[in-house]
């Protein structure tokens, strides 16, 4: 069996240069991504501009606006790079399948037994730096026998240099000349070891098999991937490099540095396993059909498109999955291609249940002269629970149930949708809250279940209600025997209540701003039943007030 080889590699700039594949002129300017550190905003990724003009990132924002006046920014979408960084995850597929992403920015190949079918890790090296520069990204690699040790070699590679002194050297000098250890030059020769992966340079390096040790030797103890406290411990004893701490026992280590040093040393020489774990590939399910001759009938494509919803439900079945949105792509021989989407109230594989739907949308394919392929992908799609087969009279009972108690309304929101929008189809449902306006809320039929039980509120409610209207009457909390409403006069010949109301505390409702509320069921010499209720005030004066009818 080959030896094992890892391919680390490094995106030190990918949330900067996403943004700059959209934008291109960012590339001109010193640019970088703004992210929130608590209450602090600090600088994420960084343009060449960017570095060049000697910022860095988790530089505070203010500092970077003083060191560079003419410096652009843009907020830091943590969710979009995930999605980008899944894309490279995809590219990274022709290398090897044993492909593991490596939040934010970052991913890890098994090459083992792949080198040769590249022409050696050199060469496939040289793909990698090509294709990510036709990508317009920057990337560092390292590639090794362990995947500590390669992903030391992509960040730390520049960072190595043969040191002039050793740490008990300088710990010997006098105190002044050591207060200036930190100003000098280089880092090996006694100033600050680098904590941080340098993202100028190369950054790029291939260990020959079996020679971890001697590439790892010469790069900063951050490359062991510890702690920043560990780091800055083993820094003031000296211990600066790698090879630093080879040769020292492992016992006296983790007692005083703990366990953690031990084992990255151990995965970063390969005396400790650890495996790379590729990402599952997300389920996609599309079907393509191919026709000898261009066809352009609407009954030659709902055919076409019938026999495809057989194959592609056939396939959601055998992975226990619904479709809840489909794509139906038109590509046409004169080069262009036209879409339409379908969208279900309810996930489903049931081919009778999403060809009406696909129908429906048939008419708005442009077939022009003539149509070549048909595709057919579910771009969303839902887990559908095990169901338990029933016997033929149970199963009868229990298809006609459902077809009555709500398979008919989920097809009919469905057919709805497919005319005037899924989001145009509503339902109301019950709310928790003691406001009466707010004692229902209106969702997307196609994303939620109908309320079949009501709660029943603690005192009847008006069949209408609006938003309340002014009363002219006595500002007494006393209900009125007569009062003006909507420019008429109105005679009460009985009252109920009252019923009283308070505002919620917690939130500022510009409606509630008159205080607690006592509200009466009035009916009047007209014959209707009025809800009235009488406000006593607060940042608003108080007074009467009608906002709901009975039946």
């Amino acid at each position: 069996m080959p030896n094992r080889r890892i391919l680390s590699l490094w995106f030190p700039r990918l949330g900067a240069e996403r943004l700059i594949r959209a934008q291109p002129h960012l590339a001109e300017v010193p640019f970088a991504t703004v992210a929130q550190e608590g209450s602090a905003q600090v600088l994420g990724a960084l343009s060449q501009a960017a570095s060049l003009a000697g910022l860095r990132p988790g530089q505070p924002l203010r500092d970077a606006h003083a060191m560079c006046a003419g410096l652009l920014t843009r907020p830091a979408q943590p969710i979009q790079e995930k999605d980008f960084l899944g894309a490279l995850h995809r590219w990274a597929g022709k290398f090897s399948p044993w492909v593991a992403v490596e939040p934010p920015d970052a991913l890890v190949i098994d090459l083992t037994g792949c080198a040769h079918l590249f022409g050696g890790e050199e060469q496939l090296a040289h793909q990698v730096t090509q294709d990510c520069a036709d990508l317009g990204l920057t990337v560092h690699f390292g590639i090794a026998d362990t995947l500590g040790a390669a992903w030391a070699l992509a960040r730390f590679s520049q960072q190595q240099a043969a040191p002039a002194r050793s740490g008990d050297a300088i710990d010997q000098e006098a105190p002044a000349t050591r207060a200036r250890a930190g100003k000098r030059r280089h880092w090996t020769r006694g100033g600050t070891a680098p904590q941080r992966p340098a993202t100028q340079g190369i950054g790029s390096r291939i260990a020959p098999p079996g020679q971890g040790w001697s590439a790892l030797s010469p790069l900063p103890i951050a490359a062991l991937r510890l702690e920043p406290r560990v780091i800055e411990q083993l820094s003031r004893l000296g211990l600066r490099n790698v090879g630093d701490l080879l040769g020292q026992p492992r016992a006296p280590l983790a007692r005083r540095f703990g366990r953690g040093l031990v084992d990255r040393l151990d995965q970063a020489t390969g005396a400790a396993p650890e495996p790379v774990s590729p990402s599952a590939p997300p389920d996609r399910f599309a079907l393509r059909m191919s026709f000898p001759d261009p066809i352009g009938l609407e009954e030659d494509v709902a055919e076409a498109l019938s026999r495809m919803t057989d194959r592609l439900c056939t396939t959601l079945k055998a992975r226990g999955r619904g479709a809840r949105s489909l794509r139906i792509e038109a590509h046409r021989c004169d080069h262009q291609m036209c879409w339409q989407t379908v969208t279900s109230a309810v996930a489903s594989d049931q081919p009778h249940r999403l060809m009406p739907l696909i129908r429906l949308k048939i008419p708005d394919l442009e077939a022009g002269p003539g149509i070549d392929i048909l595709r057919l992908e579910a771009v969303m799609h839902e887990p559908l629970h095990a169901r338990t087969r029933a016997g033929h009279l149970e199963a009868a009972q229990q298809g006609s149930r459902r077809i009555h108690g709500g398979a008919a309304l989920e097809d009919l929101v469905s057919r709805l949708g497919a005319r005037l929008g899924m989001e145009a189809i509503t339902r109301r449902a019950p709310a928790d809250s003691h406001i009466p306006e707010k004692a229902a809320q209106t969702l997307a039929a196609a994303w939620s279940q109908p309320t079949r039980d009501w709660p029943a509120p603690p005192v009847a409610r008006p069949l209408l209600l609006w938003r309340p209207e002014p009363v002219t009457a006595p500002d007494t909390p006393r209900p009125p025997t007569s009062f003006r409403w909507r420019g008429r006069d109105w005679r009460t010949t009985g009252r109920t209540g009252p019923e009283r109301i308070a505002p919620e505390w917690w939130l500022d409702d510009p409606d509630w701003r008159s205080g607690p509320r006592d509200y009466w069921r009035v009916q009047t010499d007209r014959g209707e039943r009025l809800w009235l209720f009488y406000a006593h005030g607060g940042t608003v004066s108080p007074g009467w007030f009608c906002q709901g009818s009975f039946a």
